[in-house]
């Protein structure tokens, strides 16, 4: 109530008069209107929801999907969805440590079929799952939570279903991870609490390396907390040539330690998460930031989410060639794999999906 509060009053008053194409510009002005540097008066939320309804005004205005207004001519990209079919840590109540193991499936020939092969291995996982006598209730991002001996048992179940859905681990669907570990980052040291050890940054990048040659993990977001720069260097330098390294409590969405991170060298992505940096105008700003200093960029929601749908246009607009969005599962999630599958349409013949042409490596 707060932020409606704010919208429908000073908000409103600062937006009265302006021309929705001058995006920018009202952006800017809205960032100002807030006088904080970290949208900490009025709220990200607050300016971010009058942010993407000045774009959708103006792309109505000219009669365009929201997409094309923002993205241009060249807006083509389908992105390969990041489907998050299992969870730990901090997303659930079990004994695995890492918070999230999800599928790409890189060696689809379109975003549709991407969609298929993730949502046919889904549904595998579930009987695999139940046929194990594990837990299949969902959590907020759609995937399933069962009590597991290891991470690494994670990943194994991944490769059973993938197999049992019919497709190739690594060529068909690879494996992408977001252990969080800033979650079981104490006194310097990481806790993997589920498999009772206590390793240094140096010792989790050596584990990042055995697991990217055992295992077809493709892409690996928070591999190191958010302030251990030294634990991101050992893992960029271990593990960065042969495996996205995603930033998520790394960068914040926040060109300025975006910034940080390319003069130190270290990650090769970032994740986008529009609600955390809260206009439309820094998103776009923080991909290109990326994108000229080779890094890739991951679409993102939230854990908690609703039925809005911009990211699917965002990931088309800024052609990212990435979006993480849950599990095929839970309206929320799927409302946008729905968008991009109308958007693939839209775009017919001239629609590209990257496969795994679109994952960083340094």
């Amino acid at each position: 109530t707060t932020a409606v509060n704010y919208v429908n009053t000073e908000i409103a008053d600062c937006l009265i008069g302006w021309d929705p194409i001058d995006q920018r510009a009202i952006d800017l002005e809205l960032i100002e209107l807030d006088g904080t540097d970290n949208k900490g008066r009025l709220g990200a939320n607050a300016i971010l929801g009058a942010s993407l309804a000045i774009a959708k005004a103006a792309a109505a205005d000219m009669q365009m999907p929201l997409y094309r207004y923002v993205g241009g001519a060249n807006a083509h990209i389908l992105p390969v969805p990041m489907m998050n079919v299992l969870n730990g840590g901090a997303h659930a109540d079990n004994s695995v440590d890492f918070q999230e193991f999800m599928i790409m499936p890189v060696g689809a020939p379109s975003f549709s079929e991407a969609l298929r092969w993730g949502t046919q291995t889904y549904h595998v996982l579930k009987g695999v799952l139940h046929d194990r006598g594990l837990a299949t209730a969902v959590g907020d991002e759609g995937g399933f939570a069962p009590n597991l001996a290891s991470n690494e048992d994670a990943i194994v179940l991944l490769l059973e279903a993938i197999e049992k859905a019919g497709y190739r681990p690594g060529d068909d669907i690879a494996i992408a991870l977001d252990p969080a570990v800033s979650e079981i980052y104490r006194d310097g040291a990481y806790h993997l609490d589920g498999e009772g050890k206590m390793l240094s940054a140096s010792e989790l990048a050596e584990y990042w390396l055995r697991i990217v040659r055992s295992y077809p993990v493709v892409s690996i977001e928070d591999g190191m907390a958010e302030d251990d720069w030294e634990g991101w260097s050992a893992l960029t330098q271990a593990v960065g040539d042969q495996c996205q390294l995603v930033g998520d409590d790394l960068f914040v969405t926040n060109s300025a330690r975006l910034q940080m991170g390319i003069d130190r060298t270290v990650a090769n992505s970032i994740l986008v998460k529009v609600n955390q940096i809260g206009s439309l105008t820094e998103t776009l700003t923080t991909v290109e930031l990326a994108a000229a200093n080779s890094y890739s960029s991951v679409m993102s929601h939230r854990s908690g989410e609703t039925e809005d749908a911009t990211i699917a246009d965002l990931a088309v607009a800024t052609n990212c060639g990435q979006i993480k969005t849950g599990a095929p599962c839970r309206s929320d999630r799927v409302a946008k794999y729905n968008q991009l599958l109308r958007i693939e349409s839209e775009l017919g013949d001239t629609a590209t999906f990257p496969g795994a042409d679109t994952l960083a490596t340094r």
